[in-house]
């Protein structure tokens, strides 16, 4: 498929066609982790920019595992060490970087829209890494990625989608990209932790977890993002637990052999129980290892591409 995308924002801007030859360029990059020498020149000779404005460990390692396997050269930055501490603008910045001339920008910022706002300012591809409360179409794909492996296809299957959904840019790119794989999608979380709009998103919302868990084909837990209790949005970390982390219990209640995903990082014992995310059905490790092949498609398809 000739690639005609300059940029990666949100996974709305991709057809059904697209995700799958994503999914086919990483599943032939699969063969390569299970090389003992996993590197290979196809990027050799391109530069690819890590700016991470906000903290990151399995996103920030992932992209830079998989532009180094691809041989490209990639370089960090992150707020801490950038101009912004100092008041540069993100224009300033994207201006800046773009007089470096970089292949590829992977972008990771706390406000929503900040990914499009540099695209629009540089020349080279940008990939959105998450933000704000926005998006985060990479481990979208790579959720979906890892279920696709799993299952072979997503259509028909539901998939329950747990915990603070209102702060959540993994739950809105996989609630998108899941419907467009034909999948059926649950949320279920709190009223505090639900976005004022959900009712309008294309998936059928819980307030008790035992129901929505009920004849699912895999669940998703979401990281509960601790400082929501001091925002007055949880009462107490111990009834968040008790309510709506997911335990052996509910697991009785889903189909057979459901799987487990969490994007990470695992609040054990408040998200989900210890012993279920280390489970023969957990793919939480999966994901991590799809992660990998997942951006070296993205980074090999969009700095290739052949549309400018």
């Amino acid at each position: 498929m000739k690639w005609l995308h300059k940029d990666l924002l949100d996974v709305s801007q991709l057809s059904r066609a697209e995700v799958m030859a994503i999914f086919e360029t990483a599943g032939r990059f699969q063969e390569l982790q299970q090389r003992p020498v996993k590197k290979v020149p196809t990027l050799k000779g391109r530069s690819v920019i890590l700016f991470f404005a906000e903290p990151s460990t399995r996103t920030k390692t992932s992209f830079d595992v998989a532009g180094k396997r691809l041989s490209a050269d990639t370089f960090s930055l992150a707020k801490s060490s950038s101009s912004l501490t100092k008041g540069e603008t993100l224009k300033d910045t994207a201006l800046t970087l773009q007089a470096m001339a970089p292949d590829a920008i992977v972008l990771r910022h706390w406000c929503s829209g900040a990914a499009r706002f540099l695209a629009r300012r540089v020349e080279c591809s940008v990939i959105n890494a998450g933000d704000g409360r926005h998006a985060h179409p990479t481990q979208a794909l790579l959720d979906s990625f890892t279920l696709h492996q799993e299952w072979g296809e997503l259509a028909g299957k539901t998939i329950l989608i747990l915990g603070d959904i209102a702060h959540s840019r993994v739950a809105r790119s996989n609630v998108l990209l899941l419907n467009m794989l034909g999948a059926r999608v649950r949320l279920c979380a709190p009223r505090t932790l639900l976005p004022p709009q959900v009712r309008s998103w294309p998936a059928t919302v819980y307030s008790d977890l035992s129901e929505a868990v009920r004849g699912v084909d895999a669940v998703m837990c979401l990281r509960l993002q601790l400082e929501r209790q001091q925002d007055g949005l949880l009462p107490d970390l111990r009834e968040y637990a008790r309510t709506y982390g997911l335990g052996p219990r509910h697991v009785e209640l889903a189909r057979p052999e459901v799987k487990i995903l969490h994007p990470g990082p695992m609040n054990r014992g408040v998200e989900i129980s210890s012993g279920l995310a280390d489970c023969a059905d957990s793919l939480i490790l999966d994901q991590v290892a799809s992660g990998v092949v997942v951006r070296m498609a993205l980074l090999f398809l969009y700095m290739t591409r052949k549309g400018e």
